[in-house]
């Protein structure tokens, strides 16, 4: 399990959990608006992990085992989470200490999910939904040729973690530039019935991937943007004929 940086403590990431959150390195998606370029550009990555390195990982357990009891939860984050090979052994170490998990997932490795979710060691899934099928390929940054069948992915994804029981959310980030009212009443048509759907605005990080250039070094108008309050509650609306949960953050 590749751990590529550990936020020890977190008010936010885990609902209703004080709780610890590690990073993990790489990511199957390149989304230009990628809030944590420096892990999952390649170039950007090699540069962190020759700078800082990856976290030992009996270490982070071993921090996990002295803060338990003060902390109750541990979020995980990347990049892409799944990707990591070793990820269903170190979860049920953590597991064993005691804690809740939380896992932030893109959607696209749906046998790794249902792995984790049969083995009972995940309490809280949070699943990314990029956009609707016809600009999912634009807004993750891949090749059309390439994303039909992650699309199909999460839609299996989204059946498992439904079917598990666990409790969970399905969000999506929405930037001014690649999201529309009839984009999100879309997600939503393909994912009726999910419990809760949040629709977040989009923050620019200062770390964010950009689509093949410098994204820091180019003008403000074209640089990506939060949607006006009004967008936001108009795509709330939309999703409601679906999603009837759905709400806002970050406005």
């Amino acid at each position: 399990m590749n751990i590529a940086g550990i936020q020890k403590l977190t008010l936010l990431d885990f609902p209703g959990r004080l709780a610890a959150t590690i990073f993990t390195p790489g990511c199957n998606l390149r989304c230009p608006f990628c809030h944590n370029a420096s892990l999952v550009d390649p170039a950007e990555l090699k540069v962190t992990l020759e700078e800082t390195g990856l976290l030992d990982q009996q270490e982070v357990l071993d921090f996990l085992r002295e803060r338990f009891g003060r902390l109750t939860g541990l979020a995980v984050t990347g990049g892409e989470p799944l990707m990591q090979t070793g990820i269903l052994d170190f979860l049920k170490q953590v597991k064993d200490i005691g804690y809740a998990i939380k896992l932030d997932t893109n959607g696209t490795n749906p046998e790794r999910l249902r792995a984790l979710l049969s083995a009972g060691i995940v309490d809280y899934v949070a699943m990314d939904l990029k956009n609707c099928r016809e600009k999912y390929a634009a807004t993750t940054g891949l090749p059309e040729s390439s994303t039909a069948i992650l699309y199909e992915s999460t839609l299996l994804s989204a059946r498992f973690i439904r079917e598990s029981g666990v409790e969970h959310e399905f969000r999506t980030t929405v930037v001014a530039q690649l999201h529309t009212v009839d984009d999100i009443r879309a997600i939503a048509k393909d994912f009726a019935g999910a419990p809760a759907y949040f629709l977040q605005s989009f923050a620019d990080s200062g770390d964010i991937l950009g689509s093949g250039c410098d994204y820091n070094s180019l003008p403000d108008d074209q640089k990506f943007t939060a949607a006006p309050r009004e967008t936001m509650e108009a795509m709330q609306k939309a999703a409601q004929e679906f999603i009837p949960n759905t709400q806002l953050r970050g406005i």
